[in-house]
């Protein structure tokens, strides 16, 4: 064919670092990987027999455009419970396909073309090519280690244009595992309140948090009216493969992203609601075991790379820790590729996070304990061998 059929913002998005790595371990045999970033653990027995009689019961219909009215109420019930943010299940809940089509959703209803959202980086891989893909311009504000990757509100500042139509952050983070503190937040409500921003709040993570407060955006004062709250249940819950998830916002907003919500996905599995009503009202138990269970790991890899001369940000959410392999003397990339095809330890290169990645890679400790401990001893044969 001579002609280019594909649209050129399609053509031009980069492939994800994550998939490169991912397609390459796909055809090696004995890999430990550090890499993907989902739960080893399987759904919660009671959560997957929610799903299976839901099943059994006929429920294989739509649901309404939103989402079921049951698990949009016990969402609410658990951001007022939780956080003391207050949404009406009526009007300002939209049960998604996974966080992922949340963020299509706000990203596509917010945007006309050539509107800016600056995005704090190292972020998740999807963050910039949803942006251009609802016709907007990502702006990378990165983070550093020195300030504990949080948001440094001068170069958010700096970052501000007549352009601008939102910011949007993400704590716990993904890939540092840094949780973001209320006096950052406060700042980023400051800039946000004072030029009229939109905020698009990630808290995909909420729950998975070691020794410090997980901070709801949408809680901060006068922030409910401009912020819109992601969510989901594939990390908490370990129910990546259920696909749901949900976005909160005011009425106004929320109505946006509802009617695009209609045209493109109808509703979200009506068999993933219900097994996610179930982990909403009784999952509390589940998580918290595997939530320390995370923790142990947390320790043992921190500690192990930092045993092994590679500096690791200590990560207070999420489940990922960054090492600089700067003492080896090679570039993220290199480092990755090497350490895959000699070592057989899977890792994904920091700078397919955006700025502020370079110099690391995020290793993933959703793997046993097992897997993380020979994991670590390959490491240390591979960087005494180039360090």
């Amino acid at each position: 064919m001579s002609r280019d059929y594909l649209a050129t913002r399609v053509a031009g998005l980069k492939p994800s670092g994550i998939r490169k790595f991912f397609d390459i371990v796909a055809t090696m045999k004995d890999v430990i990987s550090l890499g993907i970033g989902e739960p080893d653990f399987t759904t919660p027995d009671h959560i997957l027999q929610a799903g299976i009689r839901s099943l059994q019961q006929g429920e294989t219909h739509y649901t309404s455009n939103a989402g079921k009215l049951n698990l949009r109420q016990a969402l609410a019930e658990y951001l007022q419970r939780r956080y003391r943010v207050q949404y009406d299940p009526a009007n300002e809940i939209v049960i998604t396909v996974g966080v992922s089509e949340a963020l299509y959703l706000a990203l596509t209803a917010l945007l006309n073309p050539g509107e800016e959202v600056i995005i704090p980086t190292p972020c998740f891989v999807s963050y910039q090519a949803e942006v251009i893909l609802a016709g907007g311009a990502p702006v990378e504000v990165p983070t550093y280690v020195e300030d504990g990757f949080q948001m440094r509100p001068d170069r958010l500042q700096a970052a501000i244009t007549p352009r601008t139509k939102a910011i949007l952050i993400s704590s716990p983070n993904n890939p540092t595992g840094g949780v973001s503190t209320r006096q950052n937040l406060l700042e980023v409500a400051r800039l946000a309140a004072e030029h009229d921003l939109i905020v698009i709040s990630d808290e995909l993570y909420d729950q998975l948090v070691y020794g410090v407060e997980h901070v709801c955006f949408a809680g901060l004062p006068g922030m409910w009216e401009r912020t819109i709250l992601l969510g989901g249940f594939s990390k908490n819950y370990a129910m990546t493969g259920w696909r749901v998830g949900f976005a909160a916002a005011p009425a106004n907003i929320l109505r946006g992203l509802v009617r695009i919500h209609q045209y493109t996905i109808m509703s979200a599995p009506t068999t993933a609601q219900d097994a996610a009503l179930e982990a909403i009202l009784h999952g509390e138990a589940a998580v918290e075991e595997m939530r320390q269970e995370y923790d142990r790991r947390r320790r043992l890899i921190v500690s192990g790379l930092n045993a092994l001369g590679l500096p690791t940000f200590e990560p207070h959410g999420a489940f990922y820790a960054f090492p600089s392999i700067a003492v080896t003397g090679m570039d993220e990339e290199t480092f990755a590729q090497k350490l895959l095809e000699e070592e057989r330890v899977a890792c994904v290169p920091g700078s397919a996070f955006g700025p502020g990645g370079e110099g690391y890679v995020r290793c993933s400790y959703a793997t046993a304990y097992e897997k993380i401990e020979e994991a670590l001893h390959r490491i240390q044969r591979f960087v005494q061998r180039h360090g």
